[in-house]
């Protein structure tokens, strides 16, 4: 008895690990697709809180895409630099134009005319 309990648990291994496999033109777990970014950050123009919010990134064997996220990563990096150098230049203009103003003695006079009239 305990060698056919034995021989039939070698059989049913084996045929197990054949399906899993695949045998020599069986096709019992077929090669899934990858996942493809579903919607991608929009191309033409600048990334919103709303999109990040709704960026969903494909799940693959090991977590997440690494092509996928690089990428978005890449993009809000690249979108977040020019931000912040735009916010720089539009704080610079406006440091400026309030050292121009206080050098001035009355911003609301006429040249010519008397501050205080």
């Amino acid at each position: 008895m305990f060698w056919f309990l034995l021989i039939a648990m070698v059989v049913v291994i084996a045929a197990v690990t054949l399906a899993v496999v695949g045998g020599s033109d069986s096709a019992a777990l077929p090669e899934a697709p990858p996942e493809q970014l579903v919607d991608p950050l929009p191309p033409g123009r600048p990334v919103g809180r709303a999109d990040v919010e709704a960026l969903r990134l494909p799940v693959g064997l090991r977590g997440y895409r690494m092509a996928d996220v690089d990428e978005v990563l890449g993009r809000l990096g690249a979108e977040l630099a020019e931000r912040d150098a735009r916010i720089a230049d539009l704080e610079s203009a406006l440091a400026g134009a309030q050292a121009t103003a206080v050098g001035r003695q009355d911003m609301f006079t006429k040249p010519g005319e008397e501050p205080g009239r």
